[in-house]
């Protein structure tokens, strides 16, 4: 042997490394496959495998496999199936393991089932969080809390440890993730009973069907094991705001099958239709503009449905109830099932609409106060409310409110004389206006006072009068004639003729001074006095009487007051300077 390793090049080396070559190349075993070996031994503690092609035995611990629950292959020259780990470690050993080697097959198992989508076959053998534990071929695998069936279960003891199948629906070799469901099965299993169940039934058949459930929008029935759905438009002609109103739980109903979807298996179902069409047939009896009764069905925020007979129903808006409250609550007239006269206004059969309107099934109390109070005349109320601008007021005997504006309250026309009243307060007013399409009434205090300005009817323009001064303003004197209430204001430039005496504080509170119209209109209610027109026209009447404007020059003096003021504004304009 010395000799060989000492000649590597010599012929019976090379034959050496030819018939080890031909040995090895005959062994298929590789590091991480799988390897079927012979056990040849078993002990205590190990169990001994032969695999062809291997340069020694390879053991397995008993414990592994009694760890897996194959104590029944435990004989002596039976094939067991081997993870090829290493080759040979530090000591020349073969290392294999069994419990790898399922992992691995099952593994490969898993993944060829989720890529051709087959079912598998596991148990379910603990409960995490958000879910099970699934032994799959000893592969543990997550079952979702979700998957498990198709409703919900508060319990699934009874599923514990049974076989069950199961699809695959994810698989992550890299991160060893493997989801499974179990209501997949059943929904494929489902659905395979529902195509057969669905190709039974036939567009426009009448079927019987039993309440199985309601929602807001619609009822679910079983039709003999299938479930079906009527949309709540589809259970009434009538509106309904649930299906309540018509069907009890387990109450027997006919259907008619209107829609078949094959693609979700779902079939619609309508209840209505297996009566005539109120408004194909019941509506030609009724006429826009007449009266006819009916029952209050429905009160809603916006207005009130009413039927006027079995399946045909209205609407009557909250703005056709009342004559004179535009916005009222439905609910403070009207009760459910009550019965009142209405008045059809529009029939539209394209949307299937009919408005109604109850109010005009009633008295009008504009049209009846505009015959027993015509413009001008007088009525009784209380004040109802009081605003800024005006008083409102609650008619005696009607259910109508009139307005009276600051203004219309006393000639003053001053904001201040709404302070003179408070709620409830009695008081008559004259009727100024009414509008009973815009549903307004206008009142007045003032004009059931005599006129302040009736003193002015027998004066005319030029006409001379006696005021008194009731105030001195920079812009003019506020006057007003002896026993009038009328305040004028006249303006500084209408003072005097000269513009040196046209000065407000000329004059005191108190003093009479004489003055001139300058302007009179009683319907604008606007007057105007001038104290200048007045020595105008005295002046006038001086010089007609008296002579000209030159008259008096050539006497002694006459030029006098001219010179005076000349010397005035030359020292003026001196101490200017």
């Amino acid at each position: 042997m010395e000799e060989i390793y000492k000649d590597l090049s010599s012929s019976k080396n090379k034959e050496f490394e030819q018939l080890l070559n031909s040995e090895f190349s005959r062994s298929k075993i590789e590091e991480g496959k799988i390897a079927d070996g012979i056990i040849t031994k078993i002990t205590n503690k190990l169990v001994f495998i032969e695999l062809p092609g291997a340069k020694s035995e390879g053991t397995i611990d008993i414990s592994e496999i009694k760890l897996l629950k194959e104590e029944e292959i435990l004989k002596v020259g039976s094939k067991i199936s081997v993870l090829i780990i290493k080759l040979e470690d530090k000591k020349g050993d073969l290392i294999i393991s069994r419990e790898k080697a399922k992992k691995m097959k099952s593994w490969q198992q898993l993944e060829k089932a989720y890529e051709e989508k087959k079912q598998v076959q596991g148990r379910i053998v603990s409960k995490i969080k958000g879910g099970f534990v699934v032994d799959v071929q000893s592969s543990l695998c997550f079952l979702p809390g979700s998957q498990v069936d198709i409703k919900p279960l508060k319990n699934i003891n009874h599923l514990m440890e049974e076989p069950q199948k199961f699809m695959i629906v994810k698989y992550d070799k890299i991160r060893g993730n493997v989801v499974v469901s179990r209501r997949a099965i059943l929904e494929s299993v489902k659905n395979a009973n529902k195509e057969e169940m669905l190709s039974k039934f036939k567009l426009g058949d009448i079927v019987e069907g039993t309440v199985k459930g309601m929602t807001d929008y619609g009822v679910f029935f079983d039709l003999n094991g299938f479930d079906c759905m009527t949309h709540i438009n589809e259970c009434s002609w009538c509106r309904i705001s649930h299906p309540e109103e018509l069907f009890t739980i387990g109450q027997k109903q006919k259907l008619k099958i209107i829609k078949i979807d094959n693609e979700t298996k779902k079939i619609s179902t309508s209840v209505k239709v297996l009566t005539p069409d109120p408004f194909e047939t019941k509506i030609n009896n009724y006429e826009v503009g007449k009266t006819y009764p009916a029952v209050v069905k429905k009160i809603t925020d916006y207005g009130v449905f009413l039927s006027l007979e079995d399946s045909l129903e209205g609407l009557c808006h909250q703005s056709e109830l009342s004559h004179t409250k535009n916005n009222i609550s439905a609910k403070k007239l009207l009760s459910i099932s009550q019965k009142i006269d209405v008045m059809i206004m529009e029939i539209d059969t394209k949307k299937r609409r009919i408005s109604l309107s109850y109010k005009n099934t009633l008295p009008n109390p504009w049209e009846k106060f505009k015959k027993e109070f015509p413009v001008d005349s007088k009525v009784e109320g209380t004040v109802k409310n009081i605003t800024e601008f005006a008083l409102f007021v609650n008619i005696k005997n009607f259910d109508l409110v009139g307005m009276i504006h600051f203004k219309d309250i006393s000639f003053n026309k001053s904001e201040e004389e709404l302070k003179k009243f408070n709620k409830n307060d009695s008081i008559i007013a004259k009727v100024l206006e009414i509008d009973s399409e815009k549903e307004k009434i206008r009142l007045g205090l003032k004009q059931l006072q005599p006129d302040p300005l009736d003193y002015f009817k027998d004066k005319k323009k030029k006409d001379i009068i006696t005021v008194i001064v009731l105030e001195a303003l920079d812009v003019g004197i506020k006057v007003a004639p002896d026993g009038c209430p009328v305040e004028i204001l006249i303006k500084k430039n209408q003072i005097a003729v000269d513009k040196g005496d046209q000065r407000t504080n000329r004059y005191n509170k108190g003093d009479k001074i004489d003055c001139m119209f300058v302007s009179l209109d009683l319907k604008k209610r606007a007057v105007s006095l001038s104290i200048k027109m007045l020595e105008e026209e005295q002046n006038k009447e001086a010089i007609k009487k008296y002579g000209s404007v030159d008259s008096g020059k050539s006497l002694p003096f006459a030029e006098l007051p001219n010179a005076l003021k000349k010397q005035r504004n030359k020292k003026k304009k001196e101490e200017e300077k």
